[in-house]
């Protein structure tokens, strides 16, 4: 039984349960060139499937300790762009991070915009 399912027969509703757990974005299409025409990704959970060459996806503003998953399921590596203003690993600001196909990550917020990155080998 998967964590959401047992949330939710543990008696919570399911908004709690999807408050607690994470909501899952499916079939995703990276998109975009820059940081401000990459797709924004929706969910914290999200799977691209779809990803043109020199393509990418933006995390959302966050908050310390949140943490949003990303698998390249697609073609094509995507670039990682953090929210505008915001860094992955220190790097410059704004400045994306490659995710290889068929590979993940998980990105870990230690502010709104600040984020460290644990990608897949």
């Amino acid at each position: 039984m998967t964590q959401l399912a047992k949330t939710v027969t543990s008696g919570l509703s399911a908004v709690a349960a999807i408050a607690i757990n994470g909501d899952t974005a499916t079939g995703l299409t990276a998109a975009g060139s820059t940081q401000a025409t990459a797709l924004n990704l929706p969910a914290t959970n999200n799977f691209i499937s779809t990803a043109a060459a020199s393509t990418g996806v933006v995390l959302s503003p966050g908050n310390a300790g949140d943490m949003i998953f990303v698998y390249n399921g697609g073609a094509n590596s995507v670039t990682v762009y953090p929210p505008l203003g915001g860094t992955i690993n220190n790097l410059s600001a704004n400045t994306g991070l490659a995710l290889a196909t068929l590979k993940s990550g998980v990105y870990v917020y230690s502010g709104a915009i600040t984020i460290a990155s644990l990608l897949s080998a």
